[in-house]
Formats: C-alpha cells, structure tokens, sequence
C-alpha cells in the first residue's frame, strides 16, 4: 500500500461511514485519523447523539474486534482488567481476561467510575500492555481506547484527572444534529434502518485490523519539514504563556500533533505536511489538556476560543 492507496482506503471508509452515519463527518473522520496514529479518542456529546454508533461503525469497517464496556460508580479495576480465578479441577489459579484484551475498547460514560478504576486504563492505553498477577500480557494490536461522557450530566460522575485525559490523543465534541440532519435520520429509520444491524444497513467492512498495523508504519514516511515543527513547538509554547490559561499543552500534546498531522496528511494524499494540516489537528488535541484561568471563563471563553486566539498569535511558516 502506498499514499494513494491510503487516501482510496479513507474515502472508502467515509463513503460506507455514510451508510450509516449522518451529519458526523468531521467526528467520524477524526476517529479514523486516531486509529491510524495509534492514538485513543474521548467523544463528549450528551446521550442519543450516536457516539457509540460512530465506535462500532469503525470497527466493523477495520474488521478489530470490538468491545464495550459501561463505566458504573461500583465498577472495579478487575472488571476491565481480568483477575485469576482458582479451578478446582486442576488445583490451578488461571487468568480470566477482561474486555480490555479486545482491539476496539469502548469505555461507555467513563466518567461515572472513579478514579481507581479509570486508572486501570492507563497502563494500557500508554504501553498496550497489562500487568496482572506480576505478569505482563501484550494487549492485540491496533488497541484503541473510545471513551464517552456526557458534558452536562455532573451528578454521580468523577472529572477525569489529568493524567488520564493526557493519555487520550483527541478530545472530538458531538454536538446535535442540525435540523436537516435529523430529518435525514427520521427518514432513514422510517424505511427500516437498525442501529444494532449494521450488516443489513449495507455496510462493508474496508480493510483488515492488520491492515490498520500496516497503514500506522507507512504514515510514518510523510515528510515534516522544520519550519513545521518548530510551528508546532511555538503553538505549544504559546499556550503556556497564555494570560487566559492554568495549565497549558504537555509535551505528549505535541507529539499526539506531530503524529496525527502525519497521518491526517496522508489520508489526504500527501507525503508532507502543511500548516493548515496543524490548525486542523490542534484544537481536538489541546481542548482536554489545557485548564483555563477563572477570570477567563468569566469573559465567556472556552477552550476552542482560546485555542484559536493562540493559533492566531503564532506565526505561520511559510
């Protein structure tokens, strides 16, 4: 597979995303650029807004096998994980995997399980391992964490502390449906679309998992020049000394950038990347990494207007 070969295999994956998705172009479009940096995605939208759709439709397109998992305040660390469990026939303790030993993890509401159990992720989502009973097991490669929460719905939930959040390469926003959208959707469930039956929707399943593996190793051949990277150092720099902000981008954001502009490029048939690559890629990768001051959330700010006040302070190589 070469570069037009990859940006064949993207439009194919949004011609058959469109089968079942309406209106989640960019959404959709942002997963795709994850999975293919080896990177993991936090949906935030409010419930019925499809985010567990758009999960499933990736993965049975990439053929990875998919699992979901609902994060509950009683929820323990040994219900993702897996625990040893004693057979009596044998006299033998042996391992009972949990569903994070799976390729496409849906973490559903993860932020109603506390903090000891969110942080069962996070060995695996940074080394694609786990390590139980002092033992260490490789988790099947592409592994990818999707989590959703809900962004109005405080009441029994447990924020995400910052080293969780930094672990997820995008934060992607869901919002509603505009108007037309959602006619489009009635109109689509009058004549019988199911949700739960994606193969009787007519979608076709793209490419292989070990083609994914494939795809990750040949976006590491676009080209990044160094009036690029220095862009995105100066764009990271900038949020650090921004007067709106607590906490500006870690070092990990500016690698997600680097990684995802590779690969976003690529999907778009290139073999280097441009500064409009890096205005796109920013926003979804800084929004859940940056912590604003009070006194700018009392001017009406939120992330993405600060995000883009930052962007357009930085010169733009040429």
């Amino acid at each position: 597979m070469n570069i037009t070969d990859l940006k064949n295999t993207f439009e194919n994956l949004r011609t058959e995303a469109g089968k079942v998705l309406v209106g989640l172009e960019e959404p959709f479009e942002l997963l795709v650029v994850a999975l293919f940096s080896n990177g993991h995605v936090l949906l935030e939208g409010v419930p019925g807004t499809a985010k567990t759709l758009m999960a499933k439709t990736l993965s049975y397109m990439v053929q990875a096998q998919f699992t979901r998992v609902q994060f509950t305040p009683d929820l323990m660390p040994s219900d993702i994980l897996g625990t040893s469990v004693f057979d009596m026939n044998t006299s033998l303790f042996h391992l009972k995997k949990g569903p994070i030993f799976t390729q496409l993890l849906l973490a559903d509401e993860i932020n109603r399980a506390p903090a000891k159990t969110q942080s069962a992720l996070l060995e695996a989502m940074e080394e694609r391992q786990v390590n139980l009973e002092g033992e260490r097991h490789i988790l099947d490669a592409p592994f990818m964490v999707i989590a959703t929460q809900n962004p109005i719905e405080y009441e029994g939930t447990y924020p995400l502390p910052e080293a969780q959040l930094d672990r997820f390469m995008f934060k992607v926003l869901v919002p509603y449906s505009p108007q037309e959208v959602e006619v489009e959707i009635l109109r689509r469930y009058h004549h019988g679309f199911d949700a739960h039956d994606l193969e009787a929707a007519g979608l076709n399943k793209v490419i292989t998992s070990k083609e994914v593996v494939a795809i990750r190793k040949l976006v590491q051949q676009v080209t990044v020049e160094d009036g690029i990277l220095n862009y995105i150092a100066n764009i990271n720099a900038a949020s650090r000394r921004s007067p709106d902000l607590v906490l500006g981008a870690s070092a990990r954001a500016a690698t997600h950038v680097l990684m995802a502009c590779k690969t976003f490029a690529a999907l778009q048939g290139r073999d280097y990347v441009t500064p409009d690559d890096v205005k796109f890629i920013v926003p979804p990768v800084f929004r859940h990494r940056i912590l604003l001051k009070p006194e700018a959330e009392i001017e009406g700010l939120d992330a993405d207007s600060v995000i883009n006040r930052l962007l357009a302070q930085v010169e733009v190589p040429r």
